[in-house]
């Protein structure tokens, strides 16, 4: 008979069919996965036990992912009206309140899962544990449901396999007691936290948390006092809002200098919980870990939560991490919001120092370096059903505000040959821009605005108003790009008769990660059992302001929903959370500082 409970170790030693059996459930009426993962064995994490399920059903092929899709029952289906659900499926279902559905609840789920089907070929698969594992509520399974109904075929099937690899994950926890209470805990945290937003959002549900707003200051005071709580020496407000917390090294290092990490706590208008503030909440738990365990570092860890990195308030950007660079540009403090409150009355209102700002400028020859841990805001972990990946380097960019100007004219009287549409000429900028950007691995070109200004249904476009914003994981590669797209619109424009304009308004150097500490990051997800995934940041992060004075190096946690961000769907899990801690305690305790440091 199989135990009520096995361990890791356990199942590692146990015969194949016997093992097998153990793992009967974890996914769907497919006990194949199971047994060839388990040709894999000994396996030293639960974590590295998933990705072997993982990599068994992707060896399968397509059909065998469709297959197992179709094995699934779907949500307050017909399976659980005859209660012919497996044991797995109920569990899940009740936690979600699908079993107790009002009458109209379930006629509308009942329509949704006819669509999905007459769509899409196969069932609707959400786990509905949801990221703590305790359960989505109805309204947000029907939200989803609605949502994922306009996909396209192609990502659907795999959205419904990722889930189907969460839906698995969880079980395997049961199975398994993996114990993620740390990564709950800091699911919780980024929860409790989100309770304050910037007044004119809290009547529509939005986070918005901006720079030194009631809710920003809130936040600030927030993350002190959880500092406090959960184990530094010493946790403080500074001169521009950051929130600065000290674990002091052990007493034996007298000369010990310090790791730096952090990330910033406002948001984006409307905008997800995680970004920015899950790299201040996994060095505070890890922390509280130390703490709990009597351990301290032979470095002090400084923890910071950047005041301001989104630029929503104020068109600065990077102030809270600009300042310890030096960066801090005085020019901001008459900055106006849309109120027409200046900076500097809004720092005064706060009670914040301006004149000490100059002081927290860091001495880099303190520092052994910064690290920082960041949702990716981007698919590619998603994608690849992995959870940590390893940052080679912060994406340099450059930016434009541009106008193409033409002629405008009668769009019935004017011969197709005889116009200067800059419409026209701006659409080949546009189809060049994307087909040079694949060109290069790991470059992206965006046109994010585009107007017409006066524009009329029947008049030829005499303007075009655009942006443009190219990056690259270095700056050789992305000048380029910026030169290649450039020369594009002088030759589009030459060629139409049409004139253009650019303005450049952001040159940002790309920040390559430092080998060490990229290193020790890879050797900290290697120890939770995960394989090593190295990418570039295409977004910008406060590691690009500390890399102007000292080495950095990034690791990111995956994101839900297509990897989603700046946007209220913006979500990770408590297991992957959990895994964010784990590889940040191993690069804590064992971390080797270089020998010049």
């Amino acid at each position: 008979m199989t135990a009520p409970h096995m361990t890791l170790d356990e199942l590692n030693q146990t015969p194949l069919e016997a093992a097998v059996a153990y793992l009967d459930g974890v996914y769907e009426h497919s006990p194949w996965i199971a047994e060839n993962a388990l040709k894999n064995r000994p396996f030293k994490t639960v974590a590295a036990l998933k990705q072997a399920l993982i990599a068994a059903l992707d060896a399968g092929g397509n059909d065998a992912k469709l297959a197992l899709i179709r094995a699934h029952p779907e949500l307050a289906g017909k399976a659980m009206v005859a209660k012919s659900l497996t044991a797995e499926s109920t569990n899940e279902q009740q936690k979600a309140g699908l079993t107790q559905c009002t009458p109209t609840e379930f006629a509308h789920i009942q329509s949704l899962n006819r669509d999905y089907n007459e769509r899409f070929g196969f069932p609707f698969i959400l786990a509905v544990r949801g990221p703590r594992g305790e359960g989505l509520s109805k309204s947000q399974i029907i939200a989803a449901f609605e949502r994922r109904l306009k996909g396209h075929p192609d990502f659907e099937m795999a959205e419904c396999i990722r889930n189907i690899h969460r839906i698995a994950e969880i079980r395997l926890n049961d199975k398994f007691k993996n114990d993620i209470r740390i990564g709950e805990m800091v699911w919780d945290w980024h929860e409790d936290l989100a309770q304050y937003t910037d007044p004119d959002y809290a009547d529509r549900g939005q986070l918005t948390v901006t720079y030194l707003t009631s809710a920003h200051q809130q936040v600030a005071q927030s993350l002190r006092d959880r500092m406090l709580a959960c184990g530094f020496d010493r946790a403080e407000i500074d001169a521009v809002g950051n929130v600065v917390g000290i674990y002091e090294a052990d007493h034996s290092q007298p000369n010990a200098k310090t790791l730096m990490t952090g990330s910033h706590y406002d948001t984006v208008r409307n905008g997800g919980k995680y970004d920015g503030r899950l790299g201040i909440f996994t060095p505070i738990a890890c922390v509280q870990a130390l703490r709990d365990a009597g351990k301290r570092l032979t470095f002090h860890l400084e923890v910071v939560g950047f005041a301001e990195e989104e630029g929503q308030r104020y068109k600065a950007t990077f102030l809270g991490s600009g300042a310890l660079v030096g960066k801090f540009d005085s020019s901001w403090l008459d900055q106006v919001d849309d109120n027409g409150v200046s900076m500097r009355e809004a720092m005064q209102a706060a009670g914040l120092a301006i004149d000490a700002i100059p002081a927290l400028k860091r001495d880099p020859r303190d520092y052994l370096g910064f690290i920082e841990i960041h949702i990716e805001q981007g698919p590619v972990l998603n994608e690849l059903n992995l959870p940590l990946g390893v940052v080679t380097s912060i994406n340099g960019s450059v930016r434009y505000q541009g106008e193409i100007t033409g002629t405008a004219s009668h769009a019935g009287t004017t011969p197709m040959d005889r116009r200067s549409d800059a419409v026209a000429a701006f659409a080949e900028l546009a189809v060049y821009l994307e087909k040079r950007a694949q060109s290069d691995a790991d470059s992206v070109a965006t046109i994010g605005m585009l107007q017409v200004p006066n524009g009329s249904i029947n008049v030829v476009p005499g303007r075009c108003q655009f942006s443009l914003d190219m990056r690259a994981p270095n700056d050789a590669q992305r000048d380029a790009l910026v030169s290649d797209i450039v020369g594009a619109l002088q030759t589009i424009c030459a060629r139409r008769g049409v004139t253009y304009q650019l303005a450049e308004t952001v040159r940002a150097s790309a920040a390559p990660s430092d080998a060490h500490l990229q290193q020790q990051w890879q050797q900290a997800v290697e120890a939770t059992g995960l394989p090593v995934l190295k990418l570039p940041s295409g977004a910008g992060h406060d590691a690009m302001k500390l890399h102007e004075v000292m080495p950095q190096a990034m690791l990111f946690v995956r994101g839900e929903n297509s990897g989603i961000s700046h946007n209220p769907l913006e979500s990770t899990t408590a297991d992957d959370m959990q895994l964010g801690v784990d590889a940040m305690l191993h690069f804590l305790t064992h971390f080797q500082p270089q020998r010049n440091a």
